[in-house]
């Protein structure tokens, strides 16, 4: 693997992305060139960016110079031509996560793996590091309410990263700590069933360090068999969990990921009293059940659930908070794949909701092979939810919730692509 420190200028194809805009501010704070291209604005993500002196291309058929290219998987639909220009160069070219691996590896690595929780997990473990004058680098796939960003600069030997099973891209990957939070059947345009994702995941518990720990509920039916033979500890986060912790997100699987980030800092010696005011501290992240304002006086969150599991859970919490109002989710599915698959799923997991607005699918780096629309799942979920109907684009979806919502309502819009337009749009 190529050695980032011999690398002066790096060009970063995708830079507006979450994950891609923080290594971008890593490798800034490491007194790197970094330019980047893109194909749209992106005022969340690029304004910090070129605020820090980083030039940022919107012309994607033409392609700098430079000792580097760290590119975004979606870049193989958005712009291919650039990706073979970047390889034509017979300069490195590497994936986000091959980057990632690069930058966070020389560190005192704590990875944060699992289906769900992640972002949230990694932001919390940032918070309690931070409390305890830990002074950890992270990269983080979201931006923290508490500093907008979704990169903090460190000077100690921790630095704090997610592992995603996406490609297995986390086998670039190696942790001193591994978190895995949980285990399930996710990014099924590549992994065909849970036995491939749970092989992908002994892969990455081998490849701790041999004094390292692994962090997870050992067990979980899905994680057990992972875990079975590890070569290192195993350390059950179950046991940490504190189901009155006032902490400001609700729902239990924000309980969960505060358990793992109290057994990391158990381990690595914070003082409970210390990590446990942090998480109750904790304010959240970006699009993880974000309070975005009112509409007609009825609250909005937004909600980066996309996975039938998150979407219970999101609206699990929401239940939580308000149990006697009405709740109306709004939900735009990701990708054709995810769709298809876990369709039946999809369907029955709005339970939670009295009203269901599904939009057309997003399909992100996917071409539609597949034949499934929104307009059919939101006639299964009538089934389970009797108030599902499908709107065929944002605008029609903001002027039928404008319409309709009254102040004893509760919004949630969900889904990982542009459908958080809607809730920038409704609330006030």
């Amino acid at each position: 693997m190529q050695n980032i420190n011999h690398m002066t200028h790096i060009h970063m194809i995708g830079i507006g992305g979450i994950g891609m805009s923080a290594l971008a501010r890593f490798l800034v704070h490491e007194k790197k060139i970094v330019t980047g291209t893109n194909d749209v604005a992106s005022p969340k993500t690029l304004d910090a960016l070129e605020a820090m002196g980083v030039t940022i291309s919107y012309d994607t058929d033409q392609l700098p110079e430079a000792d580097m290219y760290v590119y975004s998987e979606a870049w193989h639909t958005i712009a291919p031509k650039l990706l073979r220009q970047a390889k034509a160069t017979k300069k490195p070219v590497v994936n986000y996560f091959e980057a990632l691996s690069m930058a966070a590896n020389p560190y005192y690595l704590i990875a944060v793996a699992g289906t769900h929780g992640k972002t949230t997990t990694t932001a919390m473990l940032t918070d309690v590091f931070e409390a305890a004058e830990k002074d950890p680098t992270a990269i983080i796939g979201s931006l923290r309410s508490k500093t907008n960003s979704n990169y903090r600069p460190g000077k100690s030997k921790y630095a704090l990263v997610e592992a995603c099973e996406f490609r297995r891209d986390f086998l670039h990957l190696t942790p001193d700590v591994l978190v895995i939070l949980n285990l399930e059947h996710e990014h099924v345009d590549y992994y065909t069933d849970i036995t491939e994702v749970q092989k992908a995941f002994r892969e990455l518990v081998a490849k701790v360090h041999e004094t390292g720990v692994v962090v997870t509920d050992p067990n979980h039916p899905n994680i057990a068999p992972v875990v079975a033979d590890a070569h290192v500890p195993v350390v059950d986060y179950t046991k940490y969990i504190e189901l009155d912790l006032p902490l400001k997100q609700p729902g239990l699987h924000n309980k969960q990921n505060a358990a793992a980030a109290m057994a990391v800092a158990v381990h690595e010696k914070i003082s409970v009293a210390t990590a446990r005011q942090a998480l109750v501290d904790f304010a959240g992240t970006w699009r993880r059940f974000e309070y975005k304002g009112a509409c007609n006086e009825a609250p909005v969150y937004d909600d980066y659930a996309h996975h039938p599991t998150e979407i219970k859970a999101a609206l699990a919490g929401a239940r939580e908070l308000y149990p006697d109002r009405r709740i109306v989710a709004v939900f735009q599915p990701h990708t054709y794949s995810r769709t298809k698959a876990l369709f039946d799923e999809f369907a029955k997991s709005f339970r939670d909701a009295d009203e269901v607005v599904v939009a057309p699918i997003y399909a992100s780096r996917e071409i539609d092979t597949l034949g499934v629309t929104s307009r059919e799942l939101a006639v299964k979920m009538i089934a389970y939810s009797p108030h599902a109907h499908y709107q065929k684009d944002e605008a029609a979806i903001i002027a039928h919730l404008q319409a309709t919502i009254k102040e004893t309502d509760v919004v949630v819009v969900l889904g990982a692509g542009p459908i958080t337009a809607v809730a920038e749009a409704i609330a006030t």
